[in-house]
């Protein structure tokens, strides 16, 4: 049995560092096989020699971010894990402060993982910014939260978000009301990220005065969009005709978000995704920067990382067998 013990400077580190009912602490004994224990202003880890090794990394890791005024969830405990485990703790250093806006609620919305502190970054540098990643890393919520900064800032006078309406044929026909009223079901995730930060009585001034646009992606055709941060959400489902005829919207003094999963095409048998052209005809041309999401920068529900792991090694178990990988549909 090795043992390591870590001093602490003051008691509110420690009741941070262990959570409500010892939670975070728990997660780090699960993980690493070894025990934890709280003794007046140290702590006592001990277990196998590696895995202490390990878990005392995590542990400091995890100070250093209380220190910093981190408050600590189960997300960023696991997260923490992940990190130690590949070696790349010092990084998690980096997110701390990293503040890109308030919701009207008065919460700080901040970069949760590495990756998404670097599509921020990419956002920030490049004119135009495609987002690539499964779901729950944050792709379409931390583009609306880079918008809403510009748009408070006064970098652009509109915000314009639009995503494809796959199913806009003769589906939306069967739908009650007018256009707007059929394409607003695909639409309602960008409303739900506005409403968190604006608050519904800001948004709906700024859509009456026309600074903010919720609008299906055949609204754009024929338009030049200056002064604006436009998102295209859900790009995956774009054909490449819908694709290029977006990107040339592109107008003085603007940014475009694309954000996409390569994974969920809902596109008709046979239709090729405008958003898979759009990253290899792209990829070298300069003042647009290509992010690539992975499971580790997924920040829902713990469930939701092993959901996207299993469906991975199932499809990569069915493309060695010889077979053709599926698209999933969420």
């Amino acid at each position: 049995m090795f043992e390591q013990r870590i001093n602490i400077d003051r008691m509110e580190q420690a009741a941070a560092l262990f959570g409500s009912l010892d939670s975070n602490v728990r997660l780090l004994e699960k993980e690493y096989g070894v025990s934890i224990i709280n003794r007046d202003s140290e702590i006592k880890v001990s277990g196998d020699a590696e895995c202490v090794y390990r878990a005392v990394r995590a542990i400091e890791s995890l100070l250093n971010l209380i220190n910093k005024g981190e408050a600590l969830t189960e997300q960023n405990v696991r997260y923490c894990i992940s990190m130690v485990n590949e070696g790349s703790e010092q990084k998690l250093q980096s997110l701390a402060g990293d503040c890109i806006c308030i919701t009207s609620k008065g919460k700080p919305v901040k970069p949760k993982t590495v990756g998404q502190k670097q599509y921020c970054s990419d956002i920030r540098s490049n004119t135009i910014t495609i987002g690539v990643g499964p779901a729950g890393t944050g792709k379409t919520y931390l583009a609306v939260a880079m918008a809403v900064t510009a748009f408070r800032a006064q970098e652009v006078n509109r915000i314009i978000l639009t995503r494809p309406a796959v199913e806009a044929g003769e589906k939306l026909g069967f739908l009650p009301g007018d256009l707007q009223q059929k394409v607003d079901p695909y639409l309602r995730p960008l409303y739900d990220a506005l409403f968190d930060m604006l608050g519904a009585e800001s948004y709906q001034k700024y859509v009456e005065r026309g600074n903010i646009e919720v609008a299906p992606l055949a609204y754009m055709r024929g338009r030049t969009l200056d002064d604006s941060f436009i998102i295209l959400d859900e790009a995956q489902n774009t054909t490449p005709e819908q694709m290029k005829m977006f990107l040339t919207r592109l107008g003085f003094n603007s940014k475009m978000v694309i954000t996409g999963d390569i994974t969920q095409i809902d596109l008709p048998d046979g239709k090729r995704s405008g958003l898979k052209d759009a990253m290899r005809i792209l990829k070298n041309v300069e003042d647009i920067a290509i992010f690539r999401f992975t499971e580790r920068d997924v920040v829902r529900h713990k469930l939701v990382q092993d959901i996207i792991k299993a469906y991975e090694k199932y499809e990569e178990a069915g493309a060695k067998n010889g077979k053709n990988k599926s698209n999933y549909h969420q």
